[in-house]
């Protein structure tokens, strides 16, 4: 019998090479080739599937599109608003969901809390191959979790847990963590790529045989990506990563990929001393703070989803002892600071060439869209020049290379936002304002074309302030 080959696999995405090689040419990625001896495929104890032979006839499973009824109720409710808007709704009977985070985020901390709520009325087994039955109890206890339904079991053996869910037929599953779990019939040890493969795949088949929700706890790497092979996200249904700094109470959940609802929508926490809060108005908790009266400051409105959310845009010049100036932008596109300095300087004649630039968005939140030019470009141009934007104006807009403002959606629930939270002045580009009843709203509508329109409106709101 011939014996089998080694071979060197990516622990990146998983590709295969017969030798090792220091960069792997399918992601890129450098020293990420390891060494893997030659895997076993697992079998599961007991049929997971329907127990029909290889090759057999399964036409009689063959169904109807318009014979599967979807009237039944498919969701569970998590008792969270916050992660059933990121889910799409609710729990989805059979599902297999990974959440991703880095170490000490809250992952495990949300679990239980999900615990309290679905064990009054389901079934729920803990599955944990990092902590003991004991820690699970004093975590437990510090979150209020006294539910009477919750099941713990403190194993790492994958082939195992499968069975005992096909045997106990809990209603959910949660699984702390994917890279701790380990099939004996792969060689490799726990968190190898075939590993948290397999694994992954085993779950998959077991949530769907039995219509059994499964959560995956993953492990991120160093550049926040989850660890595993990229194939580990395409078996699972969704996606939800953990975002924020772990000094910081501010926590967002955000879905990369959901076969069951949107990936745009977020949830927003705040960590307390017992666990996770919910927050229902991220953009009071935004502004909470905010400085009056200080240059370089300006509100935008950015949309995640069907939320929209006002956040603060800071900026700061200051003048550098560098030859090369230096650039700096938290939570903004680093790049897209680059082309407004460039705008700014080429179109409206500000010189940013021998002064310190820096961009931070308040709160550890992000701003992807272009929507957020034109409040940066403000919050520049008040930093340069030294006055204050209107602590009551916000300003949303795509800024072109030729200084001119373009129109972005969901202008409505941005202006109504801004008016619940007491904003009187709007500034948003010309093309935006033309679609929409100005007399709908009672805060003052700005249209401009142009940055130097924008710049315009900002010293006339200044000048009145002043001759207040």
């Amino acid at each position: 019998m011939a014996k089998a080959r080694t071979h060197y696999e990516c622990t990146a995405c998983g590709a295969q090479y017969p030798k090792w090689n220091g960069r792997c040419t399918s992601c890129g990625a450098w020293n990420t080739i390891e060494e893997s001896l030659p895997e076993i495929k697992p079998q599961v104890r007991g049929s997971i599937g329907t127990g029909n032979a290889r090759g057999a006839d399964l036409s009689a499973q063959i169904r109807e599109l318009s014979e599967i009824g979807t009237n039944e109720d498919i969701r569970y409710d998590t008792g969270i608003s916050e992660l059933n808007r990121v889910l799409g709704g609710g729990l989805v009977k059979g599902s297999v969901i990974l959440l991703g985070g880095e170490p000490g985020i809250g992952k495990s901390t949300l679990l239980l809390q999900i615990c309290q709520h679905l064990g009054e009325d389901h079934s729920v087994l803990y599955v944990s191959g990092e902590e003991s039955a004991r820690q699970i109890k004093l975590r437990a206890e510090r979150l209020g979790v006294s539910t009477e339904n919750l099941y713990l079991l403190t194993v790492s053996d994958a082939e195992a847990v499968c069975e005992t869910i096909m045997q106990s037929e809990p209603d959910i599953v949660m699984i702390d963590s994917i890279q701790t779990m380990h099939i004996a019939g792969i060689s490799s040890g726990s968190g190898s790529v075939p590993q948290v493969r397999e694994c992954t795949a085993l779950f998959m088949q077991t949530a769907k045989a039995k219509e059994i929700p499964i959560f995956l706890v993953g492990h991120v790497t160093k550049d926040g990506t989850i660890a595993g092979p990229k194939v580990m996200e395409h078996i699972v249904d969704a996606v939800l990563i953990f975002e924020g700094d772990r000094y910081q109470s501010v926590r967002i959940l955000r879905a990369v990929k959901n076969r069951f609802g949107s990936t745009n929508e977020i949830g927003v926490f705040e960590m307390r001393d017992t666990g996770l809060a919910e927050v229902e108005n991220p953009s009071a908790m935004l502004l909470d703070g905010r400085p009056l009266g200080v240059s370089g400051t300006c509100v935008c409105c950015m949309m995640e989803g069907s939320r929209p959310i006002l956040a603060e845009i800071q900026a700061l010049c200051a003048k550098s002892t560098l030859s090369a100036p230096r650039r700096t932008a938290t939570g903004f596109d680093y790049n897209r600071v680059y082309i407004l300095l460039a705008v700014l300087e080429k179109r409206m004649g500000l010189f940013f060439g021998q002064l310190d630039v820096y961009l931070n968005i308040v709160g550890g939140f992000r701003i992807d869209e272009p929507a957020g030019d034109l409040a940066a470009a403000l919050a520049l141009y008040s930093a340069l020049m030294d006055k204050p934007v209107p602590e009551k104006m916000i300003a949303f807009g795509e800024v072109g290379l030729g200084g001119e403002l373009r129109s972005v959606s969901n202008a409505v629930q941005r202006i109504q936002e801004a008016e619940r939270l007491g904003f009187t002045v709007c500034v948003l580009p010309k093309q935006t304002l033309r679609g929409l009843q100005k007399d709908r709203f009672t805060i003052a509508l700005e249209g401009v074309g142009s940055l130097r329109e924008a710049f315009a409106v900002l010293e006339k709101y200044a000048g009145k302030k002043a001759a207040r």
